[in-house]
């Protein structure tokens, strides 16, 4: 990238192991990316920090806890001074939790952190971002959901027990709607919702089908490749329509 030449901005969110760690990664092949990574202990996020190394200041790792209010009202001071005039191009909403339960089993203060970290968490740091979007070039939201939220998909999942895995699922599509609405709101944006695919991460587990770099590398194409035709959008990683 030359001097006077304008990167194209990323901010991602989860980013200190599997797939948000992977996006960034895979983020950095390119000089003509400028990346920052949100993760909740920077200091503690050992893997991230070793891809500064060869990032030459293209990386820029931020403190951003999703479910803590004040952490997410904090990252417009953060990321101002960094961005400069360039404004946002891409917010990858990608932190997110899980726990195992069913709709007669979950515990409400679970089910409220789940909500919280997958669904209002997002929906904050898009706020806290939109007028980082609003200079950018791309002004692209991407919500990473799952087809767990899908409830023309429920059915499909019956490795997870009857009901399984039900606060999640709750909150992913309580996410999707999120992305919907947003869609309506501005249509100046492009805001959709993805499903990485079933990748093997710690909240995968191995028993997954997906390598985060597989996983990822088609996300990044998808992403690239959307236009505001598509926003409002229920992606899966390789760009195929998910059912509600």
């Amino acid at each position: 990238m030359s001097p006077s030449a304008s990167p194209t901005t990323w901010l991602v969110s989860g980013t200190s192991r599997g797939i948000g760690f992977e996006i960034v990664k895979q983020l950095l092949e390119s000089p003509n990316n400028l990346v920052l990574a949100g993760c909740r202990t920077p200091e503690k996020a050992t893997a991230l920090h070793g891809l500064k190394d060869g990032a030459k200041g293209t990386l820029h790792v931020i403190q951003l806890d999703v479910a803590n209010v004040d952490s997410v009202r904090a990252v417009p001071k953060a990321i101002a001074p960094i961005l400069g005039e360039s404004g946002l191009d891409h917010l990858i909403n990608n932190a997110g939790m899980g726990k195992e339960d069913t709709p007669l089993t979950l515990d409400p203060d679970v089910f409220i952190e789940t909500v919280w970290t997958n669904t209002l968490g997002p929906a904050l740091l898009t706020q806290a971002c939109i007028s980082f979007l609003d200079k950018g070039k791309e002004k692209k939201v991407i919500n990473i959901s799952s087809t767990l939220g899908s409830v023309a998909s429920a059915h499909q999942f019956d490795h997870l027990g009857p009901g399984g895995a039900a606060s999640y699922s709750i909150s992913k599509a309580a996410l999707n709607m999120f992305t919907y609405k947003l869609k309506l709101e501005r249509p100046d944006l492009t805001a959709i919702t993805m499903c990485p695919g079933w990748v093997k991460t710690d909240m995968g587990t191995q028993a997954a089908d997906l390598e985060p770099a597989e996983s990822v590398a088609s996300i990044l194409k998808v992403i690239t490749s959307v236009t505001a035709a598509d926003s409002g959008k229920y992606l899966s990683h390789k760009g195929t329509v998910i059912p509600w």
